[in-house]
Formats: C-alpha cells, structure tokens, sequence
C-alpha cells in the first residue's frame, strides 16, 4: 500500500507559475507510472501528465510546452512544473500511481490550483 500526499497549489495570478508535488509513502522505483490529473467544477477528472519508472513522460495537448512532470525517486515524490498558468487550468489536480505487479492504481486527496487575477 503506498500513501500518495499532495502539495503545493494555491492561487496564482494568469501568467504564473506553482510547482506541485506528491510524496508518497514508501519507494516509487517499482511504480510502474505516476502522474497527475485534474478535475475542475461540473467536468471529469482529465490526465495532465504521467511519467513512467523509466521517465518516459506523456502529456495532455493543453499543457505541452507548460507543464513539466518529474520524479525523484531518492525522495519518493513526483513533481508537477506549471508554467504560463491560464483561468482554465484551474481544478483540484490528484496524484496517482498505477503499479502492474500487482495492478492497482492509487490517488492521493488532490489539492486546489485557481489561476485568477
């Protein structure tokens, strides 16, 4: 069982930036994937970015060029890079790790980014 704990969100002004990180509980180096969606009011939750164990990273077409995701297996956490925030970035972003031995995918309690003048 791993624990998944985000931080780091807050309000920011349009333009901005906030680094998001998601410690987890126990090693991350047999975590097949980790990444981070977001899920705003009235919409589904929606992938922003992933990364694998071998840092192939992936990302949705609305943030390429924005968002970096990495990870840092020394301190159990993966990190999410926001750069250039808009209004419509903003949502409640959740930290997941998916595991294939065995299956199974965890989520952490999400935490708030608002981009707002």
């Amino acid at each position: 069982q791993v624990q998944l704990v985000e931080s780091g969100g807050g309000l920011v002004q349009p333009g901005g930036s906030l680094r998001l990180s998601c410690a987890a509980s126990k090693s991350i180096v047999n975590v097949s994937d980790m990444g981070w969606y977001r899920q705003a009011p009235g919409k589904q939750r929606e992938l922003v970015a992933t990364i694998t164990s071998g840092n192939t990273t992936n990302y949705a077409d609305s943030v390429k060029g924005r968002f970096t995701i990495a990870r840092d297996n020394a301190k159990n956490t993966v990190y999410l890079q926001m750069n250039s925030l808009k209004p419509e970035d903003t949502a409640v972003y959740y930290c997941k790790a998916r595991t294939v031995f065995p299956y199974t995918n965890t989520w952490g309690q999400g935490t708030q980014v608002t981009v707002s003048s």
